[in-house]
């Protein structure tokens, strides 16, 4: 699978229309139905957003697995969208169809995750407009793994801040502010390992005793205050002396 560059910018709507048409010129090859849905979606977050003088964008990575038979797993990115308005109407998230796209389960774990981490930094969302688009044509996402890792880029983004590059993890967010558990933790740690990621998150709840890949490096969260401090952490923490909770070799 092609992997697109993970990036962490400031965005203006010059350039989130510029993002759009190279975005459209890929979903050309995909039909003009898959076309007119992908102007009206980031239409539709622009004209919502437009309030916002210095919306944000970053391209994060994810962790999935493949279907079928014989499952492995992969590193993909999501483009997010950040702004604010002056009104207050509540959490609007545009997901955007085109080039790929979001399963209505992903979704709604989307949603429930940026809710419930907010909620946790006691911030309000009521006035966040948020867009999501996935970079690949013709691939859906099924499950709610990336949640978590959405959820908290959403949080920093409304902080002023960002994860730094080559951060993951993989989870869901419940709505007491923890992290809930996810499958298949192997298959995307090595994924993870393979992409170069520096740090990998996965639930403590989803270790068990499944075996990791050799020589891989992962840490064990709860909650999603672990999660982001974590995330956050300086480099110079994570070569010194900080250790994971787990360190499989």
């Amino acid at each position: 699978m092609k992997r697109t560059p993970l990036t962490d910018t400031a965005a203006t709507w010059t350039r989130c229309r510029e993002i759009s048409r190279r975005r459209l010129r890929s979903v050309l090859l995909a039909g003009c139905a898959t076309l007119f849905s992908a102007i009206a979606g980031l239409a539709a977050f622009i004209d919502t957003a437009r309030a916002q003088d210095t919306p944000r964008e970053q391209y994060v990575p994810v962790l999935c697995v493949t279907t079928g038979e014989h499952p492995v797993g992969e590193v993909i990115s999501v483009q997010v969208l950040f702004a604010t308005r002056e009104d207050a109407r509540g959490l609007d998230i545009h997901f955007l169809n085109g080039p790929g796209r979001l399963s209505p389960k992903t979704q709604t774990a989307i949603a429930q995750a940026i809710a419930s981490a907010a909620r946790v930094f006691g911030l309000s969302t009521d006035s966040w407009s948020i867009g999501l688009s996935i970079p690949y044509p013709g691939f859906t996402i099924e499950g709610d793994s990336l949640s978590a890792m959405v959820g908290l880029t959403v949080v920093a983004m409304a902080k002023g801040e960002a994860i730094p590059r080559h951060r993951v993890i993989s989870g869901t967010v419940t709505s007491d502010g923890r992290i809930g558990p996810v499958g298949d933790v192997p298959l995307k740690v090595a994924a993870a390992y393979q992409a170069g990621l520096h740090m990998v998150l996965v639930p403590a709840t989803s270790r068990g005793n499944e075996k990791m890949p050799h020589r891989s490096r992962v840490s064990s969260v709860r909650t999603v205050l672990q999660a982001y401090q974590a995330l956050m952490a300086p480099t110079n923490l994570m070569s010194g002396n900080h250790r994971p909770e787990v360190d499989v070799r």
